[in-house]
């Protein structure tokens, strides 16, 4: 389950663009969807344009998803070289920070070497990570497709996750997952990418109000479904402000995902 305020969201569940509006709706989605997600992913940009309030909001947002065993994808997309990216690593992944929490997504843009703090850190404090590989933006094509069938940019990152996993002594799947998007269509084929002995999660945005039928998941991910954590966001978040109905929302798409597997 996303949890992204938007101001466009916030009006419509009736509150103001405030932070105080942020704690109610980020609440809200916890104590409705909490129990009946796999784990919820705060969109860190839509709390952090409200400042030091709205990532005090996070933070307790955060602790009280731990206190009731949920897991937590902080989206905050890091990504940067040296002891910045180690800032950045115990910001969200270190064992003293208000904002560390179970997984954060990182850009490997940089250089996917560039984000070793944030791998070893995950890795140390049994935490995890979700890298960048192919995601739903047109935009992103014009970077992650470069190099074509044989050397693209989205495949070398797929296997740089696949070698940091390898490296690991997890018993199940590794910490350093990816992000690939549920619209991608046929990106991966077109790019020789073979997820069939990927080692790690797979975080999925773009299901719902972004495009992504249950069965274009299923077609994409092949194989590999039980290691693919489906967000949606914006497609169950309207059913808001009521928490019944947000509930019966994510219960319904939970379902769909489900059903279309058989």
């Amino acid at each position: 389950m996303g949890v992204d305020p938007h101001p466009g969201l916030l009006a419509q569940w009736g509150l103001e663009d405030t932070a105080a509006s942020l704690e109610y709706f980020a609440f809200t989605v916890l104590d409705a969807c909490g129990d009946v997600s796999a784990a919820l992913k705060p969109q860190v940009a839509l709390f952090e344009r409200h400042g030091s309030a709205g990532l005090a909001v996070l933070e307790k947002f955060q602790a009280k998803a731990a206190q009731q065993d949920v897991l937590v994808v902080a989206d905050a997309k890091r990504g940067d070289i040296g002891s910045t990216m180690a800032a950045y690593a115990d910001a969200w992944l270190g064992e003293a920070s208000p904002l560390a929490t179970d997984s954060v997504t990182l850009s490997p843009y940089l250089g996917f070497e560039s984000l070793r703090p944030a791998l070893d850190l995950a890795s140390k404090n049994q935490r995890g990570t979700f890298v960048l590989a192919l995601t739903s933006n047109p935009e992103g094509r014009s970077v992650q497709h470069i190099g074509g069938p044989e050397k693209s940019v989205a495949g070398s990152i797929v296997q740089a996750a696949q070698r940091e996993n390898e490296s690991s002594a997890w018993q199940n799947m590794g910490p350093c997952g990816l992000v690939i998007g549920a619209t991608v269509g046929q990106a991966l084929s077109k790019l020789n990418i073979d997820l069939s002995t990927f080692n790690g999660p797979i975080l999925s945005p773009g299901y719902g109000a972004q495009g992504a039928s249950a069965e274009d998941l299923y077609r994409i991910f092949e194989g590999i479904e039980r290691q693919v954590l489906v967000n949606s966001s914006r497609g169950v978040l309207s059913a808001g402000p009521h928490r019944s109905s947000l509930r019966d929302a994510a219960q319904r798409a939970a379902e769909e995902l489900d059903s279309a597997s058989r």
